[in-house]
């Protein structure tokens, strides 16, 4: 365990007695876990969607609706530059990074299952508010009880997954998240694709419908099993080992347990894990997993595009059901990229994924930005040739981000803190995300009106200083157990130095030497 220089009794050291099977038992626990990626994709999928619909810009923001069918000459960037508009987004993500704070003390107290329920719940009840919205304020609200189950969801799901899973099939159960989130995402464009025609209220279905996700969610939450790390963390030992042995498929789980007892009992001795999180020896965990990765991975663009693909490809020139369809098929793409990240992610490490797929990201996004530069903005038209280019270019930027900092950006944080502080940095990941997620859909349309291309640069130089992170910075974490986690940082390169004085002076001894190579 990150830091663990706490007890002389090392959590994880009997990583290599343990044994597991596949069993229907886990792949239904993990199943109803991965429900809740479904949630912040189906949003993310069906908001830009709803947002370029001629009905929803009617009722809610006619002066939208007139801009867009103005056909100005200086606002081809500008047609739906709106700060009330981008509100209806991002309010969701600004109330997810406050609920956060109140998941991280039902995680910690109660369990994961219950705030996977509590999330349902929330989300559940803003669907049904924005589904019979009369007005903004109406609209507003359900979107952050939307937010209150994105929030529990997020911090929940990630967590409960990577303690279910075993260390060598860790990062593809962890991914089921992002597989399901690509899956909502998918739905929701096909959804908005065949509701566009349902004039007037169509876009009400298409709202009402995030209602579907969360009552599975909810009704698997019920019947699903509490992960064994949060029943021991809870005291409730005989029944935690009960669901260890269902879901590794084998009675021979007596070493994983008492390693699971004994990161228990450091995590009783940690009575304030914000505080605890702050030392030196978890510095690598905090500034990587808990503040770096969340931040980044929303910095890509990658979000923006979803949020508005449908927006985006208007404001270019397509038709409305053109630009449905062209962000159908972009997010066709992430489903794509995010299955062979789940197969391929436990072979090839994370850092691979995350340095390959960053080049061609910048790639993709130099390309758009120049391209947009020379032929697009004042009125001009995108010949079909142009507008092809473009659509194949951001299917190609998706297809590398969901294959990289989509799925690793939840997956990489899961797995670096260790269990006295785990929920507590969770929910810093997920504040942290949410802040940004907030802020990029609050002013993404702000700042493709005033930087025009620029912002497509921008996106490739932000994606150019976090694939140097990640290189300096983040250790391989591939097929290593969460409970040694720590000795990564412990022989790698810049953070040895911090951990180990720490950690040294705690124990009163010499450095220990890893088993694990940086």
């Amino acid at each position: 365990m990150a830091g663990g220089g706490l007890t002389n009794t090392v959590p994880g050291k009997r990583a290599h007695l343990y044994e597991h099977k596949f069993t229907a038992y886990f792949a239904f626990t993990c199943f109803v876990g991965a429900l809740g990626g479904s949630l912040f994709g189906y949003d993310l999928g069906v908001s830009g969607g709803v947002t370029s619909m001629d009905d929803f810009l009617k009722e809610f923001f006619p002066d939208v609706y007139r801009k867009k069918h103005a056909h100005l000459t200086e606002t081809d960037y500008c047609k739906y530059d709106n700060q009330v508009l981008t509100l209806f987004t991002s309010s969701l993500y600004f109330s997810a990074l406050v609920m956060t704070f109140f998941a991280s003390h039902l995680t910690r107290k109660k369990g994961r299952k219950a705030t996977i329920i509590v999330g349902a719940i929330s989300f559940l009840v803003g669907a049904i508010l924005n589904a019979a919205a009369q007005n903004i304020p109406m609209l507003i609200i359900g979107r952050v009880f939307l937010g209150g189950g994105i929030g529990f969801g997020n911090q929940a799901v990630p967590l409960y997954l990577s303690e279910m899973a075993p260390a060598r099939n860790r990062g593809a159960v962890n991914q089921l998240f992002q597989f399901t989130t690509c899956g909502g995402i998918l739905i929701a464009n096909l959804v908005n694709y065949f509701t566009d025609k349902i004039h007037p209220h169509g876009w009400r279905i298409s709202l009402g419908l995030a209602g579907v996700p969360a009552i599975l969610m909810l009704l698997g939450g019920i019947f699903c099993a509490e992960t064994p790390n949060s029943l021991v963390e809870q005291g409730r030992l005989d029944e935690a080992r009960k669901v260890l042995e269902r879901v590794r498929g084998t009675k021979n789980v007596e070493a994983e347990f008492e390693d699971l007892k004994d990161a228990s009992e450091l995590a009783q001795a940690v009575k304030s894990p914000f505080k605890i999180l702050l030392k030196r020896k978890y510095r690598p965990q905090l500034i990587i997993g808990a503040l770096g990765i969340p931040a980044f991975q929303q910095l890509t663009g990658n979000n923006s595009i979803l949020f508005y693909a449908p927006v985006i490809f208007q404001s270019l020139g397509f038709g409305a059901n053109a630009s449905l369809f062209s962000s159908f098929i972009t997010n066709g793409a992430l489903l794509v990229a995010t299955v062979i990240s789940m197969f391929l992610v436990d072979k090839f490490g994370r850092r691979k994924f995350f340095l390959e797929a960053g080049f061609e990201m910048i790639c993709c996004m130099i390309i758009t930005g120049v391209v947009l530069a020379l032929e697009f903005g004042h009125g001009k038209e995108l010949s079909k040739g142009i507008s092809a280019l473009l659509v194949i270019v951001i299917f190609l930027f998706v297809l590398a981000y969901g294959r990289s900092w989509g799925p690793l950006g939840w997956l990489v944080p899961s797995e670096l803190f260790p269990l006295e502080i785990r929920s507590a940095a969770q929910s810093i990941v997920v504040c942290v995300n949410m802040i940004f997620t907030a802020l990029v859909a609050q002013l993404f349309l702000l700042s493709l009106c005033h930087l025009k291309y620029g912002i497509f640069l921008l996106f490739g130089g932000l994606i150019c200083v976090m694939s140097c992170f990640v290189f300096f910075l983040l250790p391989e974490t591939k097929k290593v157990p969460i409970e040694e986690i720590y000795l990564l940082f412990e022989n790698h390169w810049f953070w040895k130095n911090i951990v180990r004085e720490e950690s040294d002076q705690e124990q009163g001894k010499p450095n220990r030497k890893s088993v694990v190579a940086a």
